[in-house]
């Protein structure tokens, strides 16, 4: 009689979770007794798992190549081969490989539609020898030690990829400076660009991880795949989303 008993309240708590699930599918598969698990376990509901192995992160003709202060482009002479002018409104004539140009395009456009105002690329494409002139530079002003925070070395520089670009505001407005993180352009592309396929790249707080200091005007295009899924984990650079270390210096 009293393992009837038992019998008879085991089911009655199977029917009870069975009904639950009606109201509440997110009660754990586990939670259910025994072989009543199996023949009520819910279909998945989401979408496939993201896949980080799908592009290469060391091709240089990669969306998604990592290009920092540990890992140079291979060869560091790369040239994409498929550059095109971008355009949009600039300071010197942007260019951009195909897809990021569309993208880029397409944001600006955007922008200027919710908003009545303009922004324009600072500095986009820049190769092997136009990099090694750009760092030669920042190492006159302020020293090599300084000019690594700022500028990358050449054949490790976003700029050669040709799928970054320094964005200002138009008028020009805190072109090159932390405050154009404050400007309409800045606080729009922040919370915006990700849309585009586009993520900021050197984030504020992670120069230890990039390896440069907060620039919220460089965007670095990595393909709208990539750029929802940081943005829904809120992972902030390639580094951390990719598990690939923190980068703050060039090897020795």
């Amino acid at each position: 009689m009293k393992t009837s008993l038992r019998a008879s309240a085991a089911l009655a708590v199977v029917a009870a979770l069975l009904v639950g699930l009606s109201s509440s599918p997110a009660i754990a598969v586990s939670s259910l007794p025994g072989s009543a698990a199996a023949s009520v376990a819910p279909t998945a509901a989401g979408s496939k798992a993201f896949d980080k192995k799908a592009k290469s992160l060391t091709n240089p003709k990669s969306a998604w190549v990592v290009v920092n202060k540990q890992r140079p482009l291979k060869p560091k002479s790369y040239a994409p081969t498929d550059l095109v002018t971008v355009p949009v409104a600039h300071v010197n004539p942007p260019k951009l490989r195909k897809s990021a140009s569309a993208a880029v395009v397409a944001m600006f456009a955007a922008f200027t539609k919710e908003t009545g105002l303009k922004m324009q690329s600072q500095s986009a494409y820049r190769s092997y020898s136009s990099q090694k002139s750009v760092y030669a530079g920042w190492v006159k002003k302020l020293g090599q030690k300084g000019a690594d925070k700022t500028s990358a070395r050449p054949g490790f520089s976003e700029h050669q990829t040709g799928l970054a670009i320094d964005i200002s505001a138009k008028p020009a407005k805190c072109t090159l400076k932390a405050c154009f993180a404050d400007t309409k352009q800045g606080k729009w592309l922040a919370k915006n660009a990700w849309k585009y396929g586009f993520i900021l790249r050197y984030p504020k707080w992670l120069t230890k991880t990039t390896g440069y200091e907060f620039e919220p005007w460089h965007y670095r295009f990595v393909g709208k795949g990539l750029s929802k899924e940081m943005h829904r984990t809120g992972e902030k650079t390639l580094e951390s989303f990719f598990d690939l270390g923190q980068a703050p210096d060039y090897k020795k």
